[in-house]
């Protein structure tokens, strides 16, 4: 399913994950924190949140430096914000901080190209070997993909610090990744991709975003 363009530039993501409660009331305070907090966050570059159909929550926020990331941590704005919204969700929310980043595709130079999309999907899976991986993706997989692939925006791979791999695809639409899905790739990229794939777990999980909150500066 991913495609994958070569990095552009490096940032720190911030990786939550839960188990929602109210989706419709968790979009309501995503919008309070773009409204009330975002404007003091300094360094933040954008965020991709969303429910999945059967209440899982994601939450990828792009900082353009580790210590961005961990001075908005810090912030009471930020602080006030989580208690109110934590009861919206069941159980623990995890979150990760990835400085391992790489981005993908022609809307990925300053991720605003990102909220262009009608659809994301996001991929779990750990990277057994990273070094064989990197980058992730050659230049002539590169240029199939962008001739091939005009569905896919871009996205990027954050890897965690325990080897969790978190991907993230931004397509113009459902039925636009669905039907580049069914496209005939060539030979030799296919081969790069089986190639690429042997290095990670085959117990893949795959999230769907079809009501996809996109938030940027």
């Amino acid at each position: 399913m991913f495609g994958q363009w070569r990095a552009k530039h490096a940032m720190c993501v911030q990786v939550a994950k839960g188990r929602a409660r109210d989706a419709a009331a968790l979009r309501e305070a995503t919008d309070r924190w773009y409204q009330e907090v975002s404007p003091g966050a300094r360094g933040w570059l954008g965020s991709t949140c969303g429910v999945t159909d059967d209440g899982v929550y994601l939450g990828l926020t792009r900082f353009a430096s580790p210590k961005a990331a961990r001075r908005n941590d810090g912030r009471r704005e930020q602080a006030h914000w989580w208690d109110q919204t934590r009861g919206l969700f069941e159980g623990v929310v995890t979150v990760v901080e990835c400085t391992d980043v790489e981005t993908f595709g022609p809307g990925a130079s300053d991720g605003e190209g990102f909220d262009r999309a009608g659809f994301v999907q996001i991929l779990q899976t750990r990277v057994r070997d990273r070094e064989a991986v990197r980058p992730f993706v050659p230049e002539e997989a590169e240029r199939t993909l962008a001739k091939l692939r005009p569905d896919m925006l871009g996205g990027m791979f954050c890897v965690h610090p325990d080897g969790i791999c978190t991907g993230v695809a931004y397509f113009t639409s459902r039925e636009a990744a669905r039907e580049g899905e069914r496209t005939k790739m060539p030979p030799d990229y296919m081969a790069w991709r089986d190639e690429q794939m042997a290095h990670f777990d085959e117990d893949a999980v795959f999230y769907d975003l079809r009501d996809c909150w996109l938030l940027s500066p």
